[in-house]
């Protein structure tokens, strides 16, 4: 039976998610069901407190839950979509311009290398495009976003869940692992269907 003031406010990931009795790694509980509604009660950072229809409700990383519509769009209007992506394209490009500017400083020998290594520290971008389809670092909040180019989703994190943005350790520099985003083999998909995206990097469900 449905809680009388249950209101969807989310959807779980199509492959479900791993949740926590409190905001703390060290606490799992059980798998939340592919595609399941939930309601977002409470937030801490990362984490969200997913609320389910039967009264149950869990911590999980909010970061990977899907945004449902609240209602359906005024006559005229397009049905609503996920985050705008020129925020984050912004920032991306002003961390490239700093970076880049760091690096022509570095080789007409203005900043000396450990300048330059000071400088340059917790710089962190990644962004792959493929025609229409973007793949973006959100440094911010650690993850890889997809964008076709009129909006902007969660794709797969790097790390778990903080209850504050900072809280994490010190992430692996690009690279270390040996694993770069990159397009899976071919699928038999409509031509007018989305391209396909990189492999899930560091998902930490």
């Amino acid at each position: 039976m449905t809680a009388p003031d249950f209101l969807p406010s989310h959807v779980v990931p199509p492959d479900g998610m791993a949740t926590w009795a409190a905001p703390d790694p060290g606490r799992p509980t059980a798998a939340l069901d592919p595609l399941l509604p939930v309601q977002v009660v409470d937030r801490r950072g990362d984490w969200a407190l997913a609320l389910c229809s039967n009264g149950w409700s869990a911590w999980v990383d909010g970061r990977l839950l899907l945004s449902v519509p609240h209602g359906p769009p005024a006559a005229g209007q397009s049905p609503a979509r996920t985050a705008d992506p020129r925020p984050l394209l912004g920032a991306l490009e002003g961390e490239l311009g700093r970076y880049r500017r760091l690096v022509e400083e570095l080789l007409d020998g203005r900043l000396d290398g450990e300048s330059f290594g000071r400088e340059a520290r917790g710089t962190r971008l990644g962004v792959v495009v493929d025609g229409e389809a973007v793949w973006l670092y959100d440094a911010r909040h650690e993850r890889w976003c997809y964008c076709d180019g009129r909006s902007l989703e969660t794709y797969a994190v790097t790390a778990g869940p903080a209850a504050r943005s900072g809280e994490r350790d010190a992430p692996d520099p690009p690279g270390a692992s040996g694993e770069e985003p990159r397009p899976p083999p071919a699928e038999d998909t409509a031509a007018d269907g989305p391209p396909p995206a990189p492999t899930r990097l560091g998902d930490a469900r």
